[in-house]
C-alpha cells in the first residue's frame, strides 16, 4: 500500500487473500463469517488503519489485550504499585475470558511504530498503558484505527480514551486537610510536573489550602529542586514550613529520618504524608502516613473498561478509584 493512501477494504482482503465481499461482511459482522475470519479481517483492518463505521463485536476467544508497564517504574519504588495493578488485570481478564499479554518496556521506546508492531505480534485487539501517556500519534492511530485503548494510572485531559486513576483529587485534599486538622497552618507540598495524574494531587493540595483561611501553602517542583536539595533546604529552615505532603511515598520516605529521626533538628510536631501507601511506607520508623490506593481495584477496573469498549461501548468512561488516609506516625498535632 502506498505511503499516506488511506487503507481500504481491497487491501485488507489482499492481504489476507479474500474476497473483498467477505472483508465487507465480517467489518459488518454478518452471519455466515467464520469467527476466526472476521477476526483475521479485523485484526487486519486494526494493522492497517482502516477506519470501519462497524464497531467490531468481538466474542469470547477473539479478545486478546496487549499491557505495556514502563519498566523502571516495575523495577523501582514503584514496583508494588504497578505489581498490584497487574495482579487485578490478570485476575479480571481470566474472569472476563481475555488473554492478556503484559510486557514490561523502556518506555522512552513507546511509540507509535513501537505499539504496531506489538499488535501486530500478539494479535491484540486492546492496548492497555499503564502509567504510561500517549503521545499525539498514538492517540491519532487509535482513533483512526478503532483500537480499544485504556490508560492505567493516568487519564486522558480530552477524554479520548478510557482510563483508570486513583482518586488522585481527593485524596490529595484529604492528606492535607489531616495536616490542618492537625494544626499545620503553612504546608509545602513537593510534586513532579508534566503527568496529569500527579497534577490532580497539586489541585487537591491547592483546594484544601484555599478552603481553609489563615492556612498557607507552598508547592515545590521535582523537576527544578531535588529531593536531596528540598531536604537541605527544609533542615536550613529556608521554607519555614511545619508539614510537607509528598506526592508519593518513595520521597516521604527518604526524609523521614532526616526531618523526624531523634537527632533531626526540626521543631517538635514537624509532620509528613506521603501518597499509594507502598510497602516501603509500612516500613519507615516512624510509620508513614499516607493515602492509601487500591491497586489491583484499578487493574480490574481496566480490564472492566476494556471488556466493554471490546464489545462495543463507546461512551467514553473515566473510572476513578476511591482513596483512604493511613493515620501512620507522622503526623503531629500542633498548637
Amino acid at each position: 500500500m502506498a505511503s499516506g493512501k488511506r487503507a481500504s477494504q481491497a487491501d485488507i482482503a489482499e492481504k489476507l487473500g479474500v474476497s473483498v465481499s467477505t472483508v465487507s461482511r465480517a467489518l459488518a459482522n454478518e452471519i455466515g463469517i467464520s469467527e476466526a475470519v472476521r477476526a483475521d479481517v479485523q485484526r487486519m483492518a486494526r494493522m492497517l488503519g482502516y477506519k470501519s463505521k462497524h464497531p467490531p463485536t468481538l466474542g469470547k476467544l477473539d479478545k486478546r489485550a496487549l499491557a505495556l508497564v514502563p519498566l523502571n517504574s516495575a523495577m523501582g519504588s514503584l514496583a508494588s504499585f504497578y505489581h498490584g495493578i497487574v495482579e487485578g488485570m490478570r485476575a479480571q481478564s481470566e474472569e472476563a475470558g481475555i488473554v492478556l499479554d503484559v510486557r514490561l518496556v523502556n518506555e522512552d521506546m513507546v511509540t507509535l511504530d513501537f505499539i504496531r508492531r506489538q499488535v501486530s505480534k500478539t494479535g491484540a485487539n486492546g492496548v492497555i498503558l499503564a502509567g504510561i501517556d500517549p503521545d499525539e500519534d498514538i492517540a491519532h492511530w487509535a482513533q483512526e484505527a478503532g483500537t480499544a485503548l485504556v490508560l492505567a494510572n493516568g487519564n486522558d485531559p480530552q477524554m479520548r480514551f478510557n482510563s483508570v486513576s486513583p482518586a488522585n483529587f481527593y485524596g490529595a485534599y484529604q492528606a492535607t486537610q489531616c495536616l490542618i486538622d492537625a494544626g499545620h497552618r503553612k504546608i509545602l507540598h513537593y510534586t513532579y510536573r508534566h503527568r496529569p495524574t500527579i497534577l490532580q494531587r497539586r489541585r487537591g493540595f491547592e483546594a484544601a489550602i484555599a478552603a481553609n483561611p489563615g492556612v498557607e501553602g507552598i508547592v515545590v517542583i521535582s523537576n527544578e529542586h531535588s529531593s536531596k536539595d528540598l531536604l537541605a533546604s527544609l533542615l536550613a529552615g529556608e521554607y519555614d514550613v511545619t508539614a510537607v505532603f509528598c506526592w508519593n511515598d518513595g520521597v516521604a520516605v527518604s526524609m523521614v529520618e532526616a526531618l523526624l529521626g531523634q537527632d533531626s533538628p526540626m521543631q517538635q510536631g514537624f509532620s509528613i504524608v506521603g501518597f499509594d501507601d507502598l510497602p516501603i511506607a509500612g516500613m519507615a520508623n516512624p510509620r508513614l502516613s499516607t493515602v492509601r490506593v487500591d491497586r489491583e481495584a484499578i487493574g480490574r477496573g481496566v480490564i472492566r473498561l476494556l471488556a466493554n469498549q471490546l464489545d462495543g461501548e463507546n461512551a467514553i468512561q473515566q473510572l476513578e478509584i476511591g482513596v483512604s488516609l493511613v493515620a501512620g506516625e507522622t503526623v503531629h498535632t500542633i498548637a
